[in-house]
């Protein structure tokens, strides 16, 4: 059986490569570890390591990925996957075990269905943005990171009366914005799922600042609108406010992985072990409601993940 890890680097992917192996080595199977990705899947050889228990000693807590991750070009050929398939069938692996998000998961059941290749998938992503679980590895993790930043800039926000700006990972959806935002209380947030209007932001800005606020914090998902631009186009319309910017950046993928994460990949690691040798295939594995679901990789990738409409109610209650 091959692992690999695809994509956006999130933490947690390390803890679920441990679980994978060992839970591997648990029911005797054998585990190739697959570097950086499809390329190694293409590449073959020197990308591929048998792996035992102790190879994976001492990574639970570690961000990133030991199997390294990258994005290949040319696995979206349909040359690039025949060469990746002649890898699989040379190397003996009955099976693949793909860490990743959307774009791991397209690929996967792409080259499974092309090749009839059993391939299961472990979500992991900071947006949170598949279909099929209730939290993807790595979102946890990267919300809390963003939280504890945000303490951070609240902190010299209140020292000088500012407006800061706070702009978060969150190509397609709101998630981290919307949960730190109430971790944090901001005063509102920018976010993909709501149309934003600049009229409203200084509305809710000149509110607070009538009622004695001695700072204001904005959270802006990146995917939403470019926090240097909403504050540029704010100051142009008023100047009553010392306004600053913060972008967090990559600064949400890395780092330890929390209690939560690690748990959630080592139970995740061990759920597709298993589900690949009860004959799961083309699907990814989640948590529903603490249950173990399997959920095929085209509903995973092409479900529309709406956001919790209650948490924005409650978001926009709390910041008054």
């Amino acid at each position: 059986m091959g692992v690999f890890t695809s994509g956006g680097d999130a933490p947690g992917m390390n803890a679920a490569i441990r679980a994978v192996v060992r839970g591997g080595i648990f029911y005797k199977i054998e585990v190739v570890g697959i570097l950086e990705g499809y390329t190694g899947l293409i590449n073959g050889r020197d990308y591929l390591k048998k792996m035992n228990s102790r190879d994976v000693s001492g990574i639970i807590n570690k961000g990133g990925t030991i199997l390294k991750s990258a994005r290949s070009e040319e696995f979206r050929t349909k040359e690039g996957r025949e060469k990746a398939y002649n890898v699989v069938k040379d190397n003996n692996l009955d099976a693949l075990i793909a860490i990743g998000g959307n774009g791991t998961f397209t690929g996967a059941h792409i080259f499974g269905t092309e090749y009839d290749v059993p391939v299961v998938g472990i979500p992991a992503t900071i947006d949170n943005d598949l279909i099929g679980c209730d939290y993807t590895l790595g979102y946890d993790t990267a919300t809390n990171t963003a939280v504890e930043a945000i303490d951070r800039i609240r902190d010299t926000a209140s020292s000088h009366n500012r407006l800061f700006f706070v702009e978060v990972m969150g190509r397609d959806k709101g998630f981290i914005a919307l949960r730190s935002s109430i971790a944090t209380g901001a005063e509102t947030i920018i976010v993909p799922e709501k149309n934003f209007e600049m009229d409203k932001l200084v509305q809710v800005l000149n509110y607070g600042k009538q009622n004695k606020k001695t700072s204001s914090i904005v959270i802006v998902a990146e995917g939403a609108a470019s926090a240097v631009k909403v504050a540029e186009d704010l100051q142009e319309i008023t100047d009553e406010f010392d306004v600053k910017v913060t972008i967090l950046g990559h600064l949400q993928r890395g780092g330890s992985p929390t209690c939560f994460d690690r748990i959630l990949a080592s139970r995740y690691g061990v759920l597709a072990v298993e589900g690949m040798m009860k004959g799961e295939r083309d699907a990814m594995v989640g948590l529903i409601n603490r249950k173990a679901r399997f959920t095929p990789f085209k509903t995973a990738i092409n479900g529309e993940r709406e956001i919790d409409e209650e948490l924005l109610r409650i978001d926009s209650i709390l910041a008054i």
